[in-house]
């Protein structure tokens, strides 16, 4: 929790780095089922699609795919989206339907200003990679605790957000992975040099973060390399023809 002690009768907001929309959709049943929840804060990284969609109540998937140390997060079709759609409609399946099937055929759609009225609970945000690593390694120089990529999103996303508005409600901010999973690019973030090999790498986080290594990146150090097959883009049905001859 970010902001203090919640008290009797307060709400909370909740942000959530976010792609797929699944996560932050769960928050928002919460929410529908009692949950002290005022704002739900959908943080997105380059790939601002939803962030976008809530500004301008325009889902549009035609633009460049950006590759980004939040990897998770790097989606123009986000897939749960089109559950609070559905539910937007007044549980109208046609309409939902309709409008999925533009985003299939033309790519995009726009919903009604009642749809978007009823979303006013969202608020849309994102975070380019300079931010996020920057805000990696003010946590980091702040606290000493060490967050992953998709968390540094959303870290940035919301303070982006209370900055501007002054909205001071305390803010669950959900850690959705492991540094260990992305520790190039954190360990880059927090001491701008991330050379050396995977394992190097690793050591240097745990030292950075005064953690243990979990068990199952651990593990890999000493893993048996059981598949060495490697094949080009162009090769890649006759390798898969083969290796299914060799499995017959």
């Amino acid at each position: 929790l970010e902001g203090g002690k919640v008290g009797e009768n307060e709400k909370i907001n909740i942000c959530v780095p976010t792609g797929n929309f699944g996560n932050i959709l769960a928050a928002y049943m919460a929410k529908c089922m009692g949950l002290p929840v005022d704002k739900l804060i959908c943080a997105s990284n380059n790939n601002k699609v939803l962030y976008d969609f809530f500004e301008t109540g325009i889902y549009d998937k035609n633009r460049p795919f950006v590759l980004t140390d939040s990897p998770s997060m790097d989606i123009l079709v986000s897939s749960n989206l089109e559950r609070l759609i559905y539910l937007s409609t007044g549980n109208d399946a046609r309409v939902n339907a309709k409008l999925m099937a533009a985003l299939s055929q033309s790519g995009k759609y726009e919903i009604s200003s009642l749809m978007k009225d009823y979303m006013k609970d969202f608020v849309g945000g994102y975070a380019d990679e300079d931010r996020v690593h920057k805000k990696i390694k003010d946590l980091y120089d702040d606290t000493g605790y060490v967050v992953d990529t998709h968390t540094g999103v959303a870290a940035a996303v919301h303070e982006d957000y209370k900055n501007r508005t002054g909205d001071d409600n305390v803010t669950v901010i959900a850690s959705t992975a492991s540094p260990y999973k992305f520790s190039k690019a954190v360990v880059g973030a927090i001491t701008g040099n991330a050379e050396g090999d995977d394992f190097e790498i690793i050591d240097r986080l745990s030292s950075l973060s005064n953690t243990d290594i979990p068990n199952a990146v651990k593990e890999l150090k000493t893993a048996e390399v059981r598949h060495k097959a490697e094949c080009d883009r162009d090769n890649m049905k006759e390798t898969v023809r083969k290796a299914i001859d060799w499995i017959n």
